[in-house]
């Protein structure tokens, strides 16, 4: 996918720190906390709660963390400093006045945990996830598997009518319908986001969509991590950069 540059992302510039009425879209894992072989691995840290409620208080509620995860996960991971959020690839999402807007789970995501977990059994290191809305299959400890189980989970997408997600060393068969630009947009709608500019930094093949979204509506992309081809704008390097970025934005006027 080209970038908005025409640059692969090693050649993208890092963002801007003084920006203009901006609302901040931001991926969790990957960009708001390292990569963890396990997703349970991964949980609170007091200088990201810490950036996150200056960054949130500093920008008047536009900050939305736009995930993979549940939005449990989420709030356990943030330790609850963004009130806005968008789990399981948009299927979830909290408004910024609280409300939900959750999608309800297609049947079929049972069968693909049972065949998921079948597939597990057999391959040690290999975890599953059950999010109800949503099957992971997570290999990041098992890297060897990754071709039989991308062939499991494109014939039971097939089968199923599922959405295929491909991620890093995961692969995830989801209530289809929504995506993480899906998400971005919904909230661009309301208030406090409706009549600022998006911003979404993400690492992923899932954050793709915000990228583009993002763009259309004004905004731009921030890619964290090694250069690809991409839909953002901007780069980062890493974790430690992301925050240390988000610590100095200036937002301009409301």
């Amino acid at each position: 996918m080209p970038s908005a540059s025409g640059a692969i992302a090693s050649r993208l510039p890092e963002p801007p720190v003084a920006l203009q009425n901006p609302a901040l879209f931001l991926d969790m894992d990957g960009v708001l906390a390292p990569l963890a072989p396990t997703p349970d691995a991964v949980g609170p840290d007091a200088r990201r709660t810490d950036v996150l409620t200056r960054l949130t208080e500093r920008l008047q509620g536009r900050v939305a963390i736009v995930s993979g995860r549940t939005l449990g996960e989420i709030d356990r991971i943030s330790d609850g400093a963004a009130r806005a959020a968008s789990g399981v690839h948009g299927l979830q999402r909290r408004r910024g006045d609280g409300s939900l807007a959750n999608r309800s789970p297609d049947p079929a995501v049972r069968k693909v945990v049972a065949a998921f977990d079948a597939f597990a059994a057999e391959r040690p290191g290999v975890l599953v996830e059950d999010k109800e809305l949503s099957a992971g299959l997570h290999y990041r400890q098992a890297p060897g598997v990754s071709d039989e189980a991308l062939a499991l989970a494109a014939s039971l997408a097939l089968e199923t009518g599922l959405a295929l997600q491909p991620g890093s060393m995961v692969l995830e068969l989801k209530t289809p319908g929504t995506d993480k630009g899906v998400a971005l947009t919904a909230f661009m709608a309301e208030a406090p986001f409706s009549g600022t500019v998006p911003i979404m930094v993400g690492d992923d093949l899932t954050d793709e969509h915000g990228f583009e979204a993002a763009e259309a509506l004004g905004g731009f992309g921030v890619l964290v991590g090694p250069e690809r081809t991409t839909a953002a704008r901007y780069r980062l390097d890493d974790v430690t950069a992301v925050l240390d970025w988000l610590d100095q934005i200036e937002g301009g006027p409301a």
